[in-house]
Formats: C-alpha cells, sequence, structure tokens
C-alpha cells in the first residue's frame, strides 16, 4: 500500500452488479482501500486482482470501513444484505434504486442501528463512471454531515448534488427526471412513427427532432417551474391553452392518416381538454401539473 493510499478513505462497497463494478474501479483507481462483497462471489474476482480485498459476507464486508456504500437490487435486497450486520458507527451510502417512501424508512432503519444514512439517484449509466466530461452525476440526501465528510469520496466515481436532509428527495428527483425523459422518448417514438412508412431517413430527421426539442424544452419547463411558483398560469403565456386544444384534432387526424396509434398522446390531449374545460383559455400548459396532483 502506498503513503497516498494509505491517506484514501477507505470504502466497502456491496454489489457489483454493472454499476457497482464500475463505481469500484473509479476508487481503486484513485487509490481507496476497497473492500468488496456480492451475492455471487465470483464477481468479485476481477476486482480482486486490481487490489480489492473480498469480503466472505456483507457483515465482514461492513465491518471493514467506515464508509460503505451499497448498490443492489432493490430496498428488499438491501434488508437482506445487511440483516446481520454491525451499523452502529457507520456512514451508509445508498445508491440503490427505491421510492421515495423506501428511501425514508430504509434512513430511519439505519438510524435506529446507529449509522449515519445518505440516499443516493444516480443519474449515469456505468459507461458514464469515472469520466468527469460525460456529465453524470448522484442525488444525496439525507444525513448533511455524513455528505459533507465524504463529498470528495463520493465525487470520483462522478459529480455529486445535495438535494437536502429529507432522505427520500434523492429517489424523487431521481424517478422525476428519468420520468419526464421517458415522456420525451414516448414523444420521439411517435415522431418517428408518423414518418415510418415515408419516405424519410430516420437517420436525417434525427437532429431536427433533437434541434427541436431542445429550443422547445427549455423554455416551456423554465415557465412552467416560474408559473407553478407564482400562481400566474396567464402570465407570459406564448401558446395558449384554448389555441392549442384547437390545434388536437389535426394531430390526431394525421396519426390516423398514418396508420399510427394514438396511444402515446392522446392521454396528455385529454388531459389538456379537461383543463380547458375547468380553467382560463388564455392559460398555457401548466394547470394540467394539477390536474395530476391527487386533492388538488
Amino acid at each position: 500500500m502506498t503513503q497516498n493510499t494509505a491517506q484514501k478513505t477507505p470504502v466497502t462497497l456491496l454489489g457489483l452488479g454493472a454499476m457497482g463494478t464500475a463505481l469500484a474501479r473509479t476508487w481503486l483507481t484513485a487509490g481507496h482501500p476497497l473492500t468488496v462483497w456480492n451475492r455471487t462471489p465470483g464477481r468479485a474476482a476481477g476486482l480482486v486482482g486490481e487490489g480489492a480485498k473480498p469480503a466472505g459476507s456483507a457483515a465482514e464486508a461492513v465491518a471493514a470501513s467506515t464508509l460503505v456504500v451499497v448498490c443492489l437490487l432493490d430496498d428488499a435486497s438491501v434488508g437482506e444484505a445487511l440483516a446481520d450486520a454491525d451499523l452502529a458507527g457507520k456512514d451508509l451510502v445508498n445508491l440503490t434504486t427505491t421510492t421515495p417512501a423506501q428511501a425514508r424508512a430504509r434512513g430511519e432503519w439505519a438510524r435506529e442501528r446507529g449509522a449515519r444514512y445518505l440516499d443516493g439517484g444516480i443519474m449515469a449509466v456505468p459507461p458514464m463512471v469515472g469520466i468527469p466530461e460525460a456529465g453524470g452525476y448522484v442525488f444525496y440526501s439525507g444525513s448533511k454531515e455524513l455528505f459533507a465528510e465524504h463529498r470528495e469520496t463520493l465525487a470520483v466515481p462522478v459529480g455529486t448534488t445535495y438535494v437536502g436532509e429529507d432522505a427520500g428527495h434523492a429517489a424523487l428527483y431521481d424517478v422525476a427526471l428519468l420520468s419526464a425523459m421517458y415522456g420525451m422518448i414516448s414523444g420521439a417514438t411517435h415522431a418517428f412513427a408518423l414518418i415510418r412508412k415515408e419516405d424519410i431517413d430516420p437517420v436525417a430527421f434525427a437532429p431536427l427532432l433533437v434541434d427541436w426539442i431542445t429550443a422547445m424544452a427549455g423554455p416551456s419547463i423554465t415557465q412552467t417551474g416560474k408559473q407553478l411558483t407564482s400562481g400566474a398560469l396567464t402570465e407570459d403565456v406564448v401558446s395558449n391553452l384554448a389555441m392549442q386544444v384547437a390545434g388536437v384534432p389535426t394531430f390526431l387526424t394525421t396519426a390516423e392518416e398514418q396508420g399510427v396509434s394514438p396511444e402515446l398522446i392522446s392521454p396528455f390531449f385529454e388531459l389538456m381538454r379537461r383543463r380547458l374545460a375547468l380553467g382560463s383559455g388564455d392559460e398555457d400548459l401548466t394547470g394540467v401539473v394539477d390536474l395530476l396532483v391527487r386533492g388538488k
């Protein structure tokens, strides 16, 4: 062990799937002493060859370091893996994908066992880990003290963004952003379906779609945030709801003419119609948000 390695924070990592393995390699490369455990022991072989120390059980791995990072399949896996581990005095960082409620419950579970807890939502895929220019990062929420103490170590694989002491907020930010991603992809899927049977090259069409979504999404999303905060839903409206609802038949008829199912876009159009019936035609689309929130 070099002097540089000895000065680095030791890390225990539970879970060596594609993401866990990518995280492990960045800590090893940066000189952090690393103890690893995986339910299937064979997955640790490559990392052991690179300097990681294998543990025979999750409890043994937890005992090896104060900073314990968990990257497993789901919340149930976390509970099972840590069932026999002594968490007293440990700093538990859970990068397992969970719901906000599960993250809050797991945070309370960890505190009852004497650990500080930080939950993480990874906004990256394994090939982005260890490559700063790729733009990956992790949302963290929970113990502010834990985050401050270990921020430098946690930032080795990807960037860090702390979003508050509520342990559920990292998971909520994660799912909210991913939900927006799937909405974007669903719109792009519909667009490609419309041109699918035409003499239009999808490769040539793709950059037009990227440029259009980029140009429209930024201002629209920013406007929605401002209007939800101010409550002024008719402020700075460019394309009002009445005009947009009037244009819906064109989209649906075009889909029919092209032999394309409207199932990806019809639900949002129906929400637009409902909002128009309840609100002002001078609004834009922000009012649709509250149609989705139960109890509003």
